[in-house]
């Protein structure tokens, strides 16, 4: 079940937050967990026993990390990242080194063999990374392991965001977890909701308008169009894959704020950046924080030698490409960015000041858009082709042709991508969302907000385009 379904927004939501706000607050935290786990059971069931196992197992081995001497902690610690890096590695990766092997197999004309492949449970990426946050946490004793399994569950399965994130860190949501109250008022509920319409519209208004005319221009070889087109398909999907996302993570907060949490942010703008290390603060920051807390940082960060810390920081774009999707588009993916944030260290940066913002916020967004190429084709020798037809002035007519609607939503996703661009406007959703608004306000932007809910459910309920691009990882 996603957001944007129509089963959850019309059914699942509404029934939910009418129980859930009636409840006791001793019995909120087991009705959530109980809904988690049947949103995620509607459209994985039989990976339910799999994770409810892992979950049970991970939480013993952490309880008992806590409880035993320095010696023993490290080795505990050890068991626990094998069980869940494992774990991921076998379900999202396995089919891929198999399909590798088989192909080499292949090429030398040796023997091959059979390979069924392997089901991917939803979220996993997400939802092991808060794993490997819990472990590492008590380990550095950061925080203290909960004392309810039940406890801990909900805090992997919380269904707002189990299947795209953000990605919370145990100390982060502890404290909400036991007891969060004071944040369950009707202003909570009311902005909630507003931020979860404000991400809807992104996805449904903008993003599903866009994907509609993306695919069928990634689905053709780029020798069947001409450089117009590839350009305007590169330029759709750059802000279909931000309005997709950052709806998704919109939503996500949305509806934490609505049952009194208060998640992470996880976008700020993106196509504002003026350099590759300003859009990885400002692009998926949970993930980034991740990476640089868990996985930078153990590897030496900043402190090793210069040489080392390049190799770092290409080992960590690595595995974030290899994290977003089990295929050599993602390792390249990763590579590309982890190569600008080097050329940024040694000289970039100060390239970047010289030339001024405007210019440097250009070539940034220029950056990213051809990493998204890279990152949207099914293969490497795709991805070569479309960028090679990006510059070959092939201006021929061909077979697509953009009518108003997709055009008027292309020009406001442009328009509100670099929306952020003027500092007051780009303080102002955290302002909204984040900071106390007076009444008049939160009416009015309440009152907006069901007619977004009305335009959202009349295009979902005439059947539109509605995938989300990272519900696959």
């Amino acid at each position: 079940m996603v957001f944007s379904a129509p089963i959850f927004l019309f059914y699942f939501l509404p029934i939910f937050l009418l129980i859930y706000y009636f409840l006791p607050q001793k019995y909120k935290n087991s009705f959530l967990l109980i809904a988690s786990i049947l949103f995620y059971a509607w459209g994985a069931p039989k990976f339910i026993p799999f994770i409810l196992g892992s979950i049970l197992i991970d939480f013993f081995i952490v309880r008992k990390l806590d409880k035993s001497p320095d010696a023993q902690r490290k080795p505990l610690l050890i068991l626990s990242l094998l069980l869940n890096v494992g774990l991921l590695a076998w379900f999202k990766y396995a089919n891929f080194f198999a399909e590798n092997i088989l192909s080499i197999f292949q090429w030398m004309n040796w023997h091959s063999f059979t390979w069924n492949n392997i089901l991917l449970p939803i979220g996993i990426s997400f939802f092991t990374f808060q794993k490997i946050s819990y472990s590492v946490d008590v380990y550095r004793k950061k925080s203290q392991p909960f004392d309810s399994i039940a406890n801990y569950a909900l805090y992997i399965l919380m269904f707002p965001q189990l299947i795209a994130g953000p990605i919370i860190r145990y100390n982060e949501i502890k404290d909400q977890i036991i007891d969060r109250s004071q944040n369950s008022g009707f202003d909570n509920l009311l902005i909630g909701f507003i931020r979860f319409m404000v991400g809807l519209a992104k996805k449904v208004l903008i993003a599903n308008v866009l994907a509609e005319q993306v695919d069928a221009i990634f689905a053709v070889s780029p020798d069947y169009f001409s450089s117009g087109t590839a350009w305007i398909g590169m330029l759709a999907f750059t802000f279909q894959i931000y309005f997709d996302f950052s709806g998704y993570s919109d939503m996500a907060l949305g509806l934490g704020k609505m049952m009194g949490f208060n998640f992470p942010e996880n976008f700020n703008f993106p196509y504002i950046s003026q350099s590759i290390t300003e859009f990885w603060k400002r692009w998926h920051i949970t993930l980034g924080k991740w990476m640089q807390d868990y996985l930078y940082i153990p590897l030496g960060g900043n402190r090793v030698p210069i040489k080392k810390m390049y190799l770092n920081l290409i080992i960590v774009f690595l595995i974030s490409g290899l994290w977003h999707g089990a295929a050599w588009t993602f390792v390249f993916w990763g590579a590309y960015h982890g190569l600008f944030l080097i050329l940024d260290k040694l000289f970039l940066l100060k390239f970047n000041q010289k030339i001024g913002r405007i210019p440097s916020i250009i070539i940034t967004f220029f950056i990213a858009m051809f990493g998204w190429v890279i990152f949207r084709a099914d293969s490497i020798s795709y991805a070569i082709d479309y960028l090679q037809k990006l510059f070959l002035f092939d201006f021929r007519i061909d077979e697509f042709h953009f009518d108003a609607r997709f055009i008027t939503i292309f020009i406001m996703a442009f328009l509100f991508s670099f929306f952020g661009i003027n500092k007051k406007m780009e303080n102002l959703p955290l302002h909204i969302f984040n900071a106390k608004v007076n009444s008049r306000t939160i009416i009015l932007l309440f009152s907006c907000s069901i007619v977004l809910y009305l335009l959202c459910g009349g295009a979902l309920l005439s059947g539109g385009f509605n995938p989300f691009i990272y519900f696959r990882f």
